[in-house]
């Protein structure tokens, strides 16, 4: 095979590579929803789920997992912190029965039914309400992921860790996004 024959069939094997990976991740987006009853998607995110109030997780539902969940994971973030997204809570592992958290979540690693809450922006594990810097309300994601395994991490894991561990994994996403400014 001469150099400029093998380079095309080089091309053509990782061009289908991508085509299969491109479908399978076609495969992936399907929707599970998320609320809360504190506030609406959108809305802004009450004082009390924040640092200028008790700083409590707000009690969160969401919808069935699709057939073939194995575990849930959960991450809260800000993209609009001044020096890039700005992590306020991990969970990982959550038991796929689970439809919900109570308002008020403890910050505990690993949580009684063995859900694991990996550590935010703060090196600290449990939810961390937002607390931006004067200025513009910033947005808040609560992202729900629904995954056909269970994450072999630890209490030290960071949403860097979580996001390459469920990476081809996710059956369905949802997101719910709330609003708080100082």
């Amino acid at each position: 095979m001469n150099p400029k024959t093998g380079f095309i069939v080089l091309i053509l094997l990782l061009s289908l590579g991508c085509s299969s990976r491109e479908k399978q991740e076609a495969h992936v987006m399907d929707v599970i929803s998320i609320s809360t009853d504190a506030f609406e998607n959108g809305g802004k995110i009450p004082a009390r789920h924040t640092c200028d109030g008790e700083n409590i997780s707000p009690e969160l539902s969401w919808g069935q997992p699709p057939v073939g969940t194995v575990s849930l994971a959960l991450i809260l973030d800000d993209p609009d912190a001044p020096a890039g997204t700005f992590v306020h809570w991990t969970i990982f592992n959550i038991p796929p029965g689970k439809t919900g958290f109570a308002e008020g979540v403890p910050k505990s690693g690993v949580l009684g039914d063995g859900s694991i809450q990996g550590v935010t922006s703060y090196g600290k594990s449990g939810y961390s309400g937002p607390c931006p810097p004067p200025g513009r309300p910033h947005r808040y994601y609560f992202k729900i992921y629904a995954l056909d395994t269970t994450l072999g991490l630890t209490v030290s894991a960071t949403k860097a860790d979580i996001e390459a561990a469920i990476q081809g994994h996710i059956l369905a996403k949802g997101e719910l996004m709330g609003l708080y400014g100082r």
